[in-house]
């Protein structure tokens, strides 16, 4: 576990036994523990063994942040409710049903995943609805014996926000700024399907800058310095995919298979070349490449419908 500030650590879950993929946030104060995106219930085991070292037990946490629903950031939860009835659940009201009754996100996972859903994010338990406390964005809340502000933050998901701690300065953004590892400056836009929307993602961006944050803390992965270059990092890559995209959409000689390997093959290209293969791999860990092609895809057409056009022109 690593300290942020004084009460304010994180801990890598080491997701499927490599390094700086997941990391949790841990709030914790003389009045409980709470965690920001308690991750997977494939890495619980991981979770009990790094809070058994700080001296906490599930039974001390009082409050789970969630920044989103997605299973790598939120599938743990309905288990560690499991152990501990009495934990608060704070997430934005789109997700909020999607704790209480996961069926439909399970479904909408196991398109993407496969085979691969157990393996890769474990059980997803239900969250007993009278735990859950839905937000909007724009409340203060009381979580790890610190009060923190709400933002609504979507972009990478329709129901995301994130969370800011005046005290330390440091806002918990979720996906919302992206992926990044190391000492490095390359921030990887995570475009999974169904909902992103690059449109009201900068939107997002100003209402995290507008907290003046000194610090970002990203679930992939850790804390960053920075915020408004980090910021303009993460919408240049996203304008540089978003062009990549759009030409292949506009190509009527490529398949969608073929669209989607060419995509991959030139982001991937790209990310050697800024970070180098080994750790590239590492990032794609974080966010697949493939995920991003239809998340990406999905949206520029649907843009391209919604204003008259065709192929992958539909503006921007």
């Amino acid at each position: 576990m690593t300290t942020l500030a004084p009460g304010l650590d994180y801990l890598d879950l080491q997701f499927r036994g490599h390094p700086e993929i997941i990391a949790t946030a841990v709030l914790h104060a003389a009045a409980g523990v709470a965690l920001v995106d308690p991750g997977p219930a494939a890495t619980l085991e991981h979770l009990h063994t790094a809070l058994d070292r700080k001296g906490i037990a599930i039974r001390d946490i009082r409050q789970i942040l969630l920044t989103h629903i997605h299973l790598d950031h939120a599938g743990a939860t309905g288990s560690l409710l499991r152990e501990n009835p009495a934990i608060e659940v704070f997430v934005h009201e789109r997700g909020a049903p999607h704790l209480v009754d996961p069926t439909k996100l399970l479904s909408s996972a196991a398109r993407l995943y496969g085979q691969d859903m157990d393996r890769l994010w474990g059980d997803v338990l239900p969250v007993p609805a009278a735990r859950v406390h839905p937000l909007s964005g724009g409340e203060q809340i009381v979580a790890g014996g610190r009060e923190l502000r709400v933002a609504y933050t979507p972009g990478h998901a329709s129901h995301h926000v994130s969370y800011f701690d005046p005290a330390s300065r440091v806002a918990f953004v979720g996906d919302v700024a992206g992926i990044r590892r190391g000492a490095g400056t390359y921030v990887m836009p995570p475009t999974p399907p169904p909902d992103i929307d690059l449109e009201i993602w900068r939107v997002s961006e100003e209402r995290v800058l507008a907290w003046d944050p000194d610090t970002l803390f990203l679930t992939h992965f850790g804390p960053y310095h920075g915020a408004r270059a980090h910021f303009q990092e993460l919408m240049a890559r996203l304008d540089i995919w978003s062009d990549i995209a759009r030409r292949l959409l506009a190509d009527p000689s490529l398949s969608d298979a073929e669209r989607q390997a060419r995509f991959v093959a030139d982001t991937l290209r790209d990310l050697r070349r800024s970070v180098g293969e080994q750790e590239a791999e590492q990032y794609s860990r974080a966010g697949r490449l493939d995920y991003s092609w239809q998340g990406l895809s999905r949206y520029w057409r649907k843009r391209a419908e919604a204003l008259g056009g065709n192929g992958g022109h539909g503006g921007g």
